[in-house]
């Protein structure tokens, strides 16, 4: 947090009441853009029906059934439903002995309660032991406005250092779909970021094939002005930002990388090498240790040196408000992705 959010946030506010309605209602609106189509709680429905195919599967969450899309699950198989109350450590280990037993369990918390509150739990009795524990987490990065206690801005850089666990940070329904039954068939265990309620459909609308695949990029749009290589919500956001800067004669590809850990490095080190564009990353989470900093590693022991940019979150505690405006300020906004990217060509 800088020294003039430190300010703000002691600094007596007056709103008019409708600005206070506005500001309350965005700090949880949804991240689907104009002209997406939405799937309703992708990711319970597709373990509901996962788990109808396989007896392994269970559900655990912290109090968060309803915040995570859980709760399908719950309602569905009331019996392979664990409710564990607000205890984000008893949840890691009763999920790693339900692993010990043979089960799949899927845990479900907000990312920072399970990054930050849990991270011993998960590493000695999950990740050390190579467990079949998948940790699936909603709020991730700047998805909500309640600020830092909520805000998980570093849980990619806190896990990709955990040995043995894989990383990814889905763009959409078509990817939170596609990713369930692949990350139960992973033999170990999985952090991945969720988008709950309403979520998007993008992906296939850019690419009607696509198909989420473990531990691998896709190209999703062609370009040979810039490189985007993204991840998460961004993905979304960095297709939206290429289709307004084609406006203006920059055309930009945008390479999907929904696996963080392990990075897909071949198909990024391939793109990259192609001559000519400008590389930038694009994350919702902290530049420090996360895609940005993981493609940079890879192009630059490989000796591909393109000119490369960052777009990603500051290395600040950030402030609370409504989420369009925050994303306005730590330029994720399409217009400000848009804006940026304009900027360096």
């Amino acid at each position: 947090m800088t020294h003039a959010s430190m300010a703000r946030k002691y600094e007596a506010r007056k709103v008019t009441p409708k600005e206070e309605r506005q500001a309350t209602s965005a700090m949880i609106a949804s991240l689907a853009a104009e002209g997406y189509e939405t799937v309703n709680a992708p990711f319970g429905h597709a373990l509901v029906n996962l788990a109808r195919t396989d007896a392994r599967i269970v559900g655990l969450t912290a109090d968060l059934g309803k915040y995570t899309d859980l709760h399908i699950l719950g309602q569905a198989m009331p019996d392979r439903f664990y409710q564990m109350g607000m205890a984000e450590q008893l949840l890691m280990s009763a999920a790693a002995g339900m692993a010990r037993e043979g089960c799949i369990p899927f845990a479900t918390t907000y990312a920072v309660f399970a990054s930050r509150r849990a991270y011993d739990f998960i590493a000695m009795a999950i990740a050390e032991e190579n467990l079949p524990v998948k940790i699936c987490c909603a709020l991730p990065g700047l998805t909500t406005g309640y600020g830092p206690s909520h805000q998980a801005t570093e849980d990619l850089a806190i896990f990709r250092g955990l040995p043995n666990m894989t990383l990814i940070d889905p763009c959409d329904a078509d990817d939170l779909m596609g990713m369930v039954p692949q990350i139960a068939a992973h033999n170990g265990p999985v952090y991945t970021r969720l988008l709950r309620g309403k979520v998007p459909s993008v992906l296939t609308r850019h690419k009607p094939d696509y198909k989420f695949q473990l531990g691998k990029a896709q190209m999703i749009r062609e370009g040979r002005d810039v490189l985007v290589i993204s991840t998460g919500f961004m993905t979304m956001r960095a297709l939206d930002a290429a289709t307004a800067l084609a406006k203006d004669g920059v055309d930009v590809a945008v390479l999907h990388c929904p696996t963080i850990k392990p990075l897909d490095v071949e198909t990024i080190a391939a793109e990259a090498a192609k001559g000519g564009r400008l590389v930038v990353t694009a994350e919702n989470h902290t530049k420090v240790g996360g895609l940005g900093e993981a493609v940079a590693t890879t192009l630059l022991t490989r000796g591909i040196t393109p000119t490369f940019r960052m777009i990603g979150l500051p290395d600040e505690f950030l402030e609370a408000g409504a989420l369009p405006t925050l994303h306005d300020m730590y330029g994720l906004s399409v217009t400000k992705v848009a804006e940026q990217i304009r900027g360096w060509v």
